[in-house]
């Protein structure tokens, strides 16, 4: 009985410990969230997806849209709420249409009391969607951003840019890009050189940026259409799953463990993927807190994004599944990583 009541006490001081700890953190979320086809109901011929305009397949219309608006602010509210409330700092999207779409999701009233501000640019991909990123204004500072168009031996690839922002969070400089990289249209070996291409490019930026400054912080963040295994991640990313084998210029790869796991972002015929990735650089990682260091990387797979019958029950909740508009949030779940430093 002694015993128990010893081991009782122990648990309870290391509880309280780890909440001590918590309170002198202060804590930044960053996410990101593949949206899936967040087009607009206005046609644009140069860009649009036929499939998503009122006359299409999806019958795609402003009641479906605003219902689009709330589901995906509602996400984006929840992500990290266990550890702290007010939804991400930051947050990098895909498959958005076009800058309306973004001024329309951050006015909603779920969100617009977090002032998020916007970056995106207009990139040449076929269907017309981008990438994007926001941010709280009231914790970052954009300072600057750029648009990195991905050029392949494929001439006739058009697809997403690849997005740099850089400011400061919190008064700390820091680095973020947003990818979309190739899918796996045609077969994950046939369409594996373009996103080899893919990943070369963030590797070029990342190099560059480390060049100048061995002590940045980057977190490369998106929807990279392979697995942490796979070599476009491994090899020419050159992303590691290990933080014991990192060097100063080496990107640590969190994800790596939740894949071996079992752990997915998307799921296609009975299997999971991890397309869905958050990785940094050296000097994010740590235990030490003096400045912004990356605590954990997530999935946000709440419930309420799965779909809840049929023979898809447990996949992400899709807004359109075979042609058919379902009224759920995305094919993807979200991703994010919990940042941490001392309270100042």
């Amino acid at each position: 009985m002694l015993r128990k009541n010893i081991l009782i006490t122990l648990v309870l001081l290391f509880c309280l410990s780890l909440s001590a700890q918590e309170k002198k953190l202060n804590i930044a979320i960053v996410a990101f969230y593949n949206v899936e086809n967040f087009y607009d109901t206005i046609d644009d011929p140069k860009t649009d997806d036929a499939e998503f305009l009122p006359g299409g397949s999806q019958g795609w219309n402003s009641a479906k849209y605003n219902l689009k608006l709330d589901r995906i602010s509602e996400v984006i509210s929840k992500i990290g709420q266990e550890v702290v409330p007010g939804g991400p700092v930051v947050i990098g999207l895909s498959e958005i249409e076009n800058r309306m779409v973004l001024e329309d999701l951050v006015n909603t009233e779920t969100l617009k009391s977090k002032n998020y501000g916007i970056v995106q640019y207009n990139s040449p991909d076929r269907r017309g969607v981008d990438v994007a990123l926001l941010y709280q204004k009231s914790r970052f500072t954009l300072e600057g951003s750029k648009p990195f168009p991905l050029k392949t031996a494929d001439t006739s690839l058009r697809t997403r840019d690849q997005l740099l922002v850089w400011g400061k969070l919190d008064g700390e400089e820091i680095y973020f890009l947003v990818n979309h990289w190739p899918s796996r249209r045609g077969g994950e070996q046939r369409s594996a050189p373009k996103r080899k291409d893919a990943a070369l490019l963030a590797r070029h930026i990342t190099d560059s940026l480390l060049s100048k400054n061995p002590n940045t912080k980057l977190i490369i963040m998106g929807d990279l259409n392979d697995n942490p295994n796979n070599a476009s991640i491994s090899k020419h990313l050159n992303a590691k799953g290990k933080i014991e084998v990192l060097t100063s210029s080496d990107l640590y790869n969190p994800m790596f463990k939740l894949y071996k796991d079992g752990v997915g972002s998307y799921a296609y015929r009975d299997s999971w993927d991890l397309y869905d990735q958050m990785i940094v650089s050296y000097p994010l990682t740590g235990n030490d807190h003096n400045s912004y260091k990356l605590m954990k990387a997530k999935i946000f797979n709440e419930q309420f994004l799965k779909q809840k019958t049929g023979t898809f029950t447990g996949y992400p909740w899709r807004t359109a599944a075979g042609g058919q508009y379902i009224m759920g949030y995305s094919d993807h779940f979200p991703v994010y990583g919990i940042l941490g430093r001392d309270a100042k």
